[in-house]
């Protein structure tokens, strides 16, 4: 994310929940879910190749993503991604409590200092 210019770091715990969504729009290579993310978020959001690719292999490995070899645009051999059902009910899962979070973390935040 960018504050002041500057891309904003991840959230501990947010990178698994944003690869899920990007793949949930669409099949993607490694490469076109770091771009999607970066898209959606309107720039707002730049992840790291270093980040993503270890969470692909996690999110396989839970079998909330499913990757099989294609060919990229470019004409590369590339592993490509997609959402499995239990990627959807983890997406889904994981999208309820991000929004809880953020309403409750957004009310505190508008908290006025009582008058004693």
């Amino acid at each position: 994310m960018k504050a002041s210019g500057q891309p904003m770091e991840l959230l501990q715990g947010t990178l698994d929940m944003l690869v899920l969504k990007a793949v949930s729009l669409g099949p993607l290579h490694g490469y076109g879910v770091l771009l999607r993310i970066q898209q959606i978020s309107g720039g707002r959001l730049e992840v790291q190749q270093g980040s993503l690719y270890p969470a692909l292999y996690r999110l396989e490995h839970e079998g909330w993503i499913a990757g099989e070899w294609g060919t990229s645009e470019n004409k590369r051999r590339a592993r490509f991604y997609r959402l499995t059902a239990a990627g959807r009910k983890r997406l889904e899962a994981e999208t309820r409590k991000w929004s809880e979070f953020a309403d409750v973390v957004g009310t505190i935040l508008k908290a006025a200092r009582e008058e004693r």
